[in-house]
């Protein structure tokens, strides 16, 4: 695991408590405390139920931790490592009931994100061979932003933006209501500060090549372009430009794609369709 996709527990802990919350609902575990007596201590272990790329251990820790600071938490696996089926991710020692109140929250996150991370690596084994990375977008789950992100980090992926405020990204619509490509490279150039890069998305060469002639962008977003579409767009911008590939790119797309001689090529798949990974808790 890379210590970039490693955030600080302080960040993470407000999501988990805002899960556990939601769990506990009103009046906690009622039937934790109707079947198990106090003092009852036991060993799980969080299984892998398929193979993949894992992703949520360190959330999963803060969930069992957060009910019960006493647990003994032994992580097997890292963020970020390829998993097979029947491997032991974790084992949590301590009290039963405090174990079986964090589960679900625990399991939840874990596999999620551990879906998203698996989607992610299988996109990144496409493009073997080429210089495209692969990265995600801002069609996230609302609140889940930041942890899903980190699960395409923990992929292999990389980040695109992660708000409004981080980049120019100039799209179809902006182009519309400003009145063209031209004009709205202009607009920006008279108003963005110097430490923001642009952005700018394009479904046409002709558009491409005002881009070029404008100036004022420091990428190119290319639209639902076909794969010959692409192969000209990275002839005619010879390298002045990052070029990112985006639209329809399914997993059996991606590696034609990155042949094209893209920079990076994004897709909101790995976060929006991504299979939550089969984990479990067993005692």
């Amino acid at each position: 695991m890379s210590s970039y996709a490693t955030l600080p527990d302080l960040i993470l802990e407000p999501l988990v408590k805002h899960a556990l919350m939601e769990d506990l609902g009103t009046y906690g575990d009622i039937t934790t405390r109707a079947v198990i007596p106090a003092g009852v201590k036991y060993k799980a272990r969080l299984n892998a139920r398929e193979e993949g790329v894992v992703s949520g251990m360190q959330i999963a820790a803060i969930a069992f931790r957060l009910i019960d600071p006493a647990l003994r938490i032994t992580a097997l696996k890292q963020d970020g490592d390829a998993i097979a089926k029947g491997d032991t991710l974790m084992e949590i020692d301590g009290a039963a009931a405090s174990i079986l109140s964090a589960e679900r929250v625990a399991l939840n996150f874990a596999g999620r994100l551990s879906g998203i991370a698996t989607k992610t690596h299988g996109f990144v084994q496409q493009t073997k061979g080429h210089k495209a990375r692969i990265t995600c977008t801002r069609k996230t789950t609302p609140g889940l932003r930041i942890v899903e992100k980190q699960a395409v980090l923990h992929g292999g992926g990389f980040n695109h933006r992660f708000s409004l405020s981080d980049a120019i990204l100039i799209k179809d619509n902006h182009i519309a209501a400003a009145g063209g490509v031209r004009a709205v490279l202009e607009a920006t150039k008279a108003h963005a500060s110097h430490m923001v890069r642009v952005e700018i998305e394009v479904d046409r060469l002709d558009q491409l090549q005002e881009v070029l002639e404008t100036g004022g962008a420091d990428v190119v977003l290319l639209d639902n372009m076909d794969t010959t579409t692409l192969r000209q767009a990275v002839a005619i911008t010879g390298g002045r430009l990052v070029l990112e590939a985006s639209g329809n790119m399914t997993l059996d797309r991606v590696a034609e794609v990155a042949a094209t001689g893209v920079d990076y090529i994004s897709s909101g798949a790995l976060t929006h369709s991504a299979q939550t990974l089969d984990l479990g808790l067993d005692f």
